[in-house]
């Protein structure tokens, strides 16, 4: 990719993002980790996968705004536009369109083309070990969402079940569970090294609030009593 077309992919990556969790510096850490994947495949399309990442979350202001959008669907159709637009072939801008509609974490749409399957990677990367655990608390506190649930008993949940959202819930549906979805050996080896990182914290986050729980009720019940 000469740097005319990369400036100009960065420009507007840049004027689409406004989301913390989803800044700037995480398209460039999923572009790193995905130019690092790519080294250990052959016949990488390099175009195809630069475009890809730097616009692979241009969609995100519209599913902020609307949550019933997809942003990997909106932000898609808004890069093949795009590309389109600046004078890029529709072969190309198709390539980088089906990169984009798939790399979020659906089983219903899986990747197809390489660089598809490294741009998932990549992407999926961010979500492991003490970036995965840092993104979703900075995520969380952005939309007002509480780190845990307390089930009717008056019990900590550790948000296996739960239904409502929360940090707790959050890692046991996606980041506990997100190291089982990757498409290439490379990528694979790289979250399996940050696994136990995130797992530490979420447990002994979990241990800490309980402990506080169990024996803050056992105290109050102590000095408040019954009239």
């Amino acid at each position: 990719m000469n740097s005319g077309n990369y400036d100009l992919m960065e420009k507007y990556m840049l004027s689409c993002m406004d989301d913390s969790a989803h800044d700037r510096e995480h398209v460039y850490r999923v572009l790193y980790n995905a130019l690092e994947i790519a080294r250990n495949e052959s016949n990488v399309d390099y175009d195809v996968l630069i475009g890809a990442c730097l616009l692979h979350d241009i969609g995100r202001r519209e599913q902020f705004e609307d949550p019933t959008l997809c942003h990997a669907a909106v932000g898609a159709e808004k890069a093949y536009r795009f590309l389109v637009e600046q004078g890029f072939g529709a072969d190309y801008a198709q390539q980088v369109r089906h990169c984009i509609q798939t790399h979020r974490y659906r089983k219903s749409n899986p990747p197809q083309s390489l660089e598809a399957k490294i741009l998932f990677d990549a992407d999926k990367l961010d979500v492991t070990g003490a970036m995965g655990i840092a993104r979703t608390l900075l995520y969380k506190g952005s939309v007002s969402e509480p780190l845990y649930s307390v089930m009717e008993d008056g019990t900590v949940s550790a948000g296996e079940g739960d239904t409502a959202p929360s940090f707790f819930q959050e890692y046991k549906y996606k980041l506990e569970n997100v190291y089982d979805c990757f498409q290439t050996a490379k990528a694979a080896d790289m979250a399996e090294e940050r696994r136990h990182i995130a797992a530490e914290f979420y447990q002994s986050l979990y241990r800490e609030v309980n402990v506080s729980y169990q024996n803050g009720r056992d105290e109050l019940d102590r000095h408040v009593t019954c009239t």
